[in-house]
């Protein structure tokens, strides 16, 4: 049976109990500057159409969060925000390169004139860019400021790396970015709206706090929370930029104070998404942590297990899965080993299958602990917050990974396939507080 190290840090609160390396940690923390998180899209670029209704550019963000650089980038070009596709949100602490559509003419990038954003490569599309529109993402992650002997770095680096390559991969976990590093909300608002209590949702979202955020963001919270809606209009305009999209809830709610669900869709789509799928991450997190818990292998299939193959770009066919029998368990097994097909876990929504067996047993248990059923995530109002839920691979391949050990810290380059965290294979390496990611 695997010994994994246990997660004593409060990345456990977001169902991340283990770490498949059990190697001491580096310590540390990443993005001192943002350019020690430096991330490139690996992507599928939209074919070049001379008079296609698209306008295609190469985009690379220094410090930016991405829904607050597409509302800004609409207001410069005069469009809706909803005429911008991008394939995936991007951490804002770094310098990141990514491809971005606009429903317009090309002349619409040449108004966008923003600190440390660089337009370029500029052509016309077929078709825009949506979400998931990308194979993976490149990494070149800089860790600093451990608190391990340096001596000890690079016999802890190549061990870990070593463990991951044997396994073929890492626990595919959610990453503290999926929750919030400094305020982890977005599940616990997810949880609301799947319990049908939209108002505590938005109350959650205005008004949760941890100790590790800031103190005028914190009391600001605590003064919206204290002060009745009918009175929010003489707080209003003390709400900091920081809370945009919590100043966007109070607006809706000054105008009707009943209108919850306006409050909602007022934020942009993949926010409104990214609530149930929080909630959904959390779920597969405390899932995959039982499963190690078990002494169920992450890199081979037992009977019961759901296998998803992958197509031959290496993207997993999710409409394609395999139940593991006794009877094709040897064949299943063969291809996950030659990473043709990965053991999946359940991204519990509406619609879907769960596995057999033991691993069937855990995803009933803790859907059952949690008083769950498929209907619970057909949000009423809501289209943009309803989920079908999926299946989720629970191990994530790391593809060209190299090192170079630094004086106070060291670097890890590699790709992932799309979807997946990179902060979640740096934890392994790092195992630090989850501020520190």
């Amino acid at each position: 049976m695997p010994m994994y190290r246990r997660c004593t840090t409060a990345e456990a609160g977001i169902g991340m109990h283990n770490y498949l390396c059990d190697t001491d940690g580096t310590g540390g923390h990443l993005k001192t500057l943002p350019e020690d998180f430096i991330v490139r899209e690996i992507s599928d670029p939209p074919r070049r159409k001379d008079n296609g209704d698209y306008s295609i550019a190469t985009v690379t963000a220094r410090n930016w969060e991405t829904n607050r650089m597409v509302r800004l980038m609409s207001r410069s070009m005069g469009v809706s925000r909803d005429r911008i596709g991008f394939a995936g949100t991007k951490d804002k602490r770094a310098v990141t390169t990514q491809l971005m559509s606009v429903y317009g003419t090309p002349d619409l990038w040449e108004k966008v004139d923003l600190k440390d954003l660089e337009v370029k490569d500029i052509y016309r599309g077929a078709r825009g860019i949506q979400i998931g529109d990308l194979i993976g993402n490149e990494f070149d992650i800089t860790v600093r400021d451990c608190t391990m002997d340096p001596s000890l770095f690079k016999e802890t680096v190549e061990t870990d790396i070593d463990i991951i390559k044997r396994t073929g991969g890492f626990p595919n976990y959610f990453g503290v970015q999926r929750f919030g590093a400094v305020r982890p909300v977005t599940h616990l608002v997810g949880e609301r709206l799947v319990r049908g209590d939209i108002e505590g949702a938005v109350k959650t979202y205005i008004t949760f706090t941890t100790d590790e955020e800031e103190e005028r963001l914190r009391l600001k919270r605590k003064e919206l929370q204290d002060t009745p809606i009918a009175e929010w209009d003489s707080i209003f305009h003390s709400i900091p930029p920081a809370m945009a999209f919590e100043r966007m809830m109070v607006s809706v709610l000054m105008k009707d104070p009943e209108d919850w669900v306006g409050a909602i869709e007022i934020v942009p789509s993949n926010l409104q998404m990214m609530f149930t799928h929080a909630y959904q991450s959390w779920l597969f997190n405390e899932m995959l942590s039982r499963r190690m818990d078990a002494g169920l292998p992450l890199n081979a299939p037992v009977e019961g297990d759901i296998v998803i193959p992958l197509d031959e770009n290496k993207v997993p066919q999710h409409e394609n899965p395999i139940m593991t029998t006794s009877k094709n368990i040897d064949l299943v097994a063969r291809q996950v080993r030659a990473g043709r097909a990965f053991v999946t876990i359940t991204l519990f929504g509406s619609d879907g299958q769960l596995a057999e067996g033991e691993m069937g047993e855990i995803e009933r248990k803790v859907i059952e602990e949690n008083k769950l059923s498929h209907e619970d995530f057909v949000i009423p109002g809501l289209p943009k917050c309803t989920s079908k839920g999926s299946r989720r691979e629970i191990v994530c391949p790391v593809k060209d990974i190299a090192n170079e050990i630094r004086q106070d810290g060291y670097s890890l380059r590699f790709s992932l396939p799309k979807g997946n965290y990179a902060t979640c294979l740096l934890r392994e390496f790092m195992k630090s507080e989850m501020r520190d990611y």
